[in-house]
């Protein structure tokens, strides 16, 4: 396992971290022994970083209990606030009284850290952040007074969808210490403003969706089906036909296994070993997907120049959240 140059907490943050989102209820009935074996195994591989939120339900308690069973170095842990209002607030902005009513930032926190079973948290994150809100006001003073009463030791935001950029004015303002977004091959654009700006003010980057929600793995097939209710059902036939997306997927077969043994190792490769990603968030929330990811990480980096081959020539930004955020009102 390699590790960040930057430290959270005053701990080591690996370049892998484990996804929590895994052990919510939205991919079906989370089963709680594989759960707790799978985040044990991540953390005897060297896995340092757990990302939770209080929106994913049993996540929280199951993340704390795995936690009380460890004889290990405790990791850090990261969750997000809990956020209220219509479903489109994830899609388009919503006033921030809508979604981070006053009191709601402490309120939430003090839930997370009864789930979790500890006194404080590592990284506090709002789940969801909108320009329009401003960087100043009760919300972020909330915030804040968490970190000076001691019960939070880093803030920051989480982006709700591909537009990176969003969060440029957030991080030059000095007042966060984290950003998650996504980052992918198919959408590499935090790359090009949001991480080297990170890099300059000292603000940790946490990407997510490094696999696509799984696309990247080569596991979807245009027969594949998810059950009514599961978080990616209908997902991948949302914003283009889905042989437009496995033909995109195909070209990537051209770099396997030359530089990786497999698509979902060089997607994984593609985002831990770039500069100024602090850690990249997968769900690893079955025992065999805990010691397949941190295999694939394992091994040499991609060549500079197949870096930004992947970088350049296969970007392919769409928004697949937009059809299930606008969906309900």
């Amino acid at each position: 396992m390699q590790y960040s140059d930057l430290r959270l907490a005053g701990k080591y943050v690996s370049t892998l971290g484990f996804g929590a989102m895994g052990f919510s209820e939205w991919f079906g009935t989370p089963n709680e022994s594989d759960g707790i074996t799978a985040l044990h195994h991540a953390l005897d591989a060297g896995v340092t970083f757990i990302d939770t939120a209080r929106a994913y339900g049993p996540s929280e308690a199951l993340v704390g209990k795995a936690l009380r069973t460890w004889s290990g170095d405790i990791p850090i842990v990261a969750t997000k606030v809990e956020s209220l209002g219509p479903r489109r607030r994830w899609g388009m902005p919503v006033d921030v009284e809508t979604v981070f009513p006053r009191g709601q930032v402490r309120a939430s926190a003090e839930r997370s850290l009864k789930e979790l079973g500890t006194d404080h948290l590592d990284l506090l994150q709002l789940h969801l952040w909108w320009p329009t809100w401003g960087t100043e006001g009760y919300w972020m003073d909330e915030l804040q007074l968490l970190k000076s009463d001691g019960l939070v030791a880093h803030v920051g935001v989480s982006i709700p969808d591909h537009r990176s950029d969003l969060a440029l004015g957030l991080v030059a303002s000095g007042l966060i210490e984290s950003v998650q977004t996504i980052v992918n091959i198919f959408d590499p654009l935090a790359f090009d403003a949001l991480v080297p700006l990170c890099r300059e003010h000292g603000v940790a980057v946490l990407a997510r969706c490094i696999l696509d929600e799984g696309g990247l793995t080569g596991a979807i097939t245009p027969t594949t089906e998810f059950p009514e209710g599961h978080y990616l059902d209908g997902y991948f036939d949302s914003t283009v036909p889905r042989r437009v997306y496995l033909d995109k997927v195909d070209a990537l077969r051209a770099f396997v296994p030359e530089y990786a043994p497999s698509l979902a190792a060089l997607a994984l490769k593609f985002v831990t070993q770039a500069e100024g990603i602090t850690t990249a968030l997968t769900s690893m929330h079955r025992p065999a997907h805990a010691l397949a990811n941190i295999a694939a990480v394992d091994g040499p980096d991609l060549p500079e120049e197949i870096f930004d081959l992947l970088r350049t020539r296969h970007r392919f930004v769409k928004n697949f959240n937009n059809a299930t955020h606008w969906s309900e009102q």
